[in-house]
């Protein structure tokens, strides 16, 4: 089968030589943007239930969690080294000392190769990317910013906290470390055009990320996005609609990125839509089939020079 862009599996098998999963955990961090250092009520499209899995209970230790998780994810899937990930909330909010702590105890376990860190560009400083560069130098680490939009309306809108620049400015501090730097961004907020979405592949390209999770907007219950969507439902993208513009999207990113997600997902519980019908599989399926009819290649679009691959 011809591999259409460069897979987050297909890094973690160059990297480390086998199967290689992650495990999340929850450290009982918030955000600025929910407890009033910047803003309240967080992002208007954000609900860490969705996408917390029930070995993450953010009262227990990191060590007993990453112990947990290990153990369901063994029955699960074929894997015996595990990159744990710090996913709810913001990871690096809290003070240098404690955030080592957190680290180094998700670290102490023999089959963890790895950390995985989600943040926000505005909670990063020099003393904290100097700590986790520290890491970095022996074992491996990825830096995750939500970025989710470039386009400063639109991360107004969804109150974020920041603007595009917080993310510049954070990437800038991390060039010449150890560690590598990822990206997510969501495709659909429906106050955005087709070229805003497709630009953020331009950009992405143009500051070099190492890793990239592409989302689609979905909207979910429990949100401020959720309840607007149910007090006056508004048009979100079709699954041909979204896989068409995911393909272009592909095209013009630069090949040296990992692509480590292509969609977004939800509890069936929580989804209020889009509702496409399709699991997980079949969603990966129908964007994969796509890529094939259109003749799909990472880059074959670029608007920007290539970097070296990570």
């Amino acid at each position: 089968m011809t591999e259409r862009y460069r897979t987050y599996n297909r890094w973690l098998r160059e990297r480390f030589g086998r199967r290689v999963h992650k495990v999340v955990v929850d450290a009982g961090f918030t955000c600025p943007n929910r407890d009033g250092a910047v803003a309240t009520g967080g992002c208007t499209y954000c609900n860490n239930s969705s996408f917390r899995p029930p070995h993450a209970i953010r009262t227990d230790p990191i060590r007993e969690q990453v112990d947990r998780g290990i153990r369901y994810l063994r029955k699960r899937v074929e894997a015996d080294k595990f990159i744990v990930y710090f996913q709810p909330f913001t990871n690096t909010y809290a003070d240098t000392v404690r955030l080592e702590r957190l680290y180094a105890e998700a670290l102490d376990h023999p089959d963890v190769v790895g950390l995985a860190i989600g943040t926000r560009p505005d909670c990063v400083d020099a003393e904290k990317i100097a700590m986790i560069d520290a890491f970095a130098r022996r074992t491996t680490v990825t830096l995750e910013f939500g970025v989710e939009s470039i386009h400063d309306d639109t991360l107004r809108r969804v109150n974020r906290g920041h603007d595009y620049r917080a993310f510049l400015r954070a990437r800038e501090l991390c060039r010449g470390r150890n560690f590598l730097v990822g990206a997510h961004v969501v495709i659909g907020f429906p106050w955005e055009t087709r070229e805003q979405w497709l630009a953020m592949a331009d950009e992405m390209s143009r500051v070099g990320v190492d890793m990239l999770k592409i989302h689609h907007l979905h909207v979910v219950r429990g949100t401020a996005l959720g309840a607007a969507h149910l007090a006056r439902p508004f048009r979100l993208m079709t699954f041909d609609e979204y896989r068409d513009v995911v393909c272009e999207f592909v095209e013009r990113l630069d090949p040296s990125i990992v692509i480590e997600r292509l969609f977004g997902e939800a509890p069936p519980g929580l989804l209020l839509g889009p509702d496409w019908g399709l699991d997980r599989n079949r969603i990966l399926d129908g964007i994969r089939q796509r890529m094939d009819t259109r003749d799909v290649r990472q880059g074959s679009r670029l608007r920007v020079t290539a970097r070296m691959a990570v």
